[in-house]
């Protein structure tokens, strides 16, 4: 039997071109993803190099909170919350002000930099938008972190409310490539989500936007979802690997590896070599033990829990990126002192 020759690829050289401001190449993006896993460390090592030029060995935390959750008429297949699951999750409207409170001060007690309030559902009711701004007063007038919400489809007006109420950044995920989007969701499209991150910059607010992996994408829909992000200049990324929640359509998934969601994840680094990539939801999950090893091209995390699946306890990320050899980041971008958190 005649074996496929994979062409070989100096990742020091990708590496070189990021740090350059160079697009890598279309092939070599895919060579990335299509590498043996015998050059895992050598894609790692490259990776690094450029998340250390801008990053340094800090690690930023995030602390992410479910301020509402299901009752949405959405139909995303990935989404434990949306009208066509039948997952057993807890279901309320928008959490009073003191529970919000309560959240915040648990992420300024484990060190947080980012407070991200998230709600389900299309689009805030205007009821609920006005709540919500009411709340991101509250916890920017007690707290010294950033505040990111993510709210569902925005316009220019909301994105601009938002900022006016001392909203941050604000999170809108393309969550997939423009041609696989309508394998995951049906009732709204890409063309949606485009212009939600669209109005959030128009507005002047940064922008968070990234994706979830292991959702039957293609090697060349991961490669042309980095390079929207790329070509919208998103500030922060979240790369999510798919957690198959039991109620889901896409309960039962298994196709990723952690070699897969590393190699994902140097090539999130390789595209957007200056951005904030945050291992986000499902890390635990799919990385399991290689975890520390994600921390060579993402240089943040999610600390708690997700939206609604819970992720590993604040003390044992503490340990994970300190015995990798890399500093928690306060929320003023400081170190964190060792013996703190």
């Amino acid at each position: 039997m005649i074996q496929a020759v994979r062409t070989s690829v100096d990742w020091n050289l990708l590496a070189d071109q990021a740090l350059a401001g160079q697009r890598i190449d279309h092939q070599d993006a895919l060579r990335v993803l299509q590498a043996d896993d015998t050059e895992i460390l050598a894609q790692l090592a490259a990776a690094y190099r450029v998340r250390h030029h801008y990053w340094g060995n800090r690690v930023r935390l995030h602390f992410l909170l479910n301020a509402q959750s299901g009752l949405c008429p959405e139909d995303c297949h990935y989404c434990s919350q949306s009208k066509i699951s039948s997952a057993e999750i807890e279901k309320y409207p928008l959490m009073a002000k003191d529970r919000i409170l309560a959240a915040a001060d648990r992420a300024h007690q484990l060190k947080a930099g980012t407070f991200c309030m998230a709600i389900s559902g299309r689009t805030p009711s205007p009821k609920t938008f006005e709540q919500v701004l009411e709340a991101v007063r509250a916890v920017k007038a007690d707290y010294p972190m950033r505040v990111c919400t993510t709210l569902g489809l925005l316009n220019e007006d909301q994105a601009q409310q938002l900022k006016a109420a001392g909203v941050d950044r604000i999170n809108h995920n393309l969550n997939t490539a423009e041609a696989h989007h309508d394998e995951i969701c049906t009732t709204h499209g890409y063309q949606d989500r485009l212009a939600t991150v669209q109005a959030v910059q128009a507005a002047g607010l940064t922008t968070c936007s990234g994706g979830i992996l292991g959702m039957g994408e293609s090697d060349e829909d991961i490669v042309n979802l980095a390079c929207s992000l790329r070509q919208l200049n998103v500030t922060s990324v979240p790369v999510n690997f798919l957690i198959p929640i039991e109620g889901t359509p896409f309960a039962g998934r298994s196709e990723l590896t952690p070699q897969r969601c590393l190699r994902i994840l140097c090539l999130f680094r390789f595209l957007l070599p200056s951005q904030e990539i945050r291992i986000a939801g499902g890390r635990e999950v799919h990385l399991r033990s290689q975890q520390p090893l994600a921390l060579y091209p993402a240089n943040s995390i999610f600390v708690g829990d997700y939206l609604t699946t819970a992720g590993q306890s604040a003390t044992q990320d503490y340990a994970m990126v300190r015995d990798a050899g890399f500093t928690l980041e306060a929320p003023d971008g400081s170190p964190l002192p060792e013996n703190d958190g």
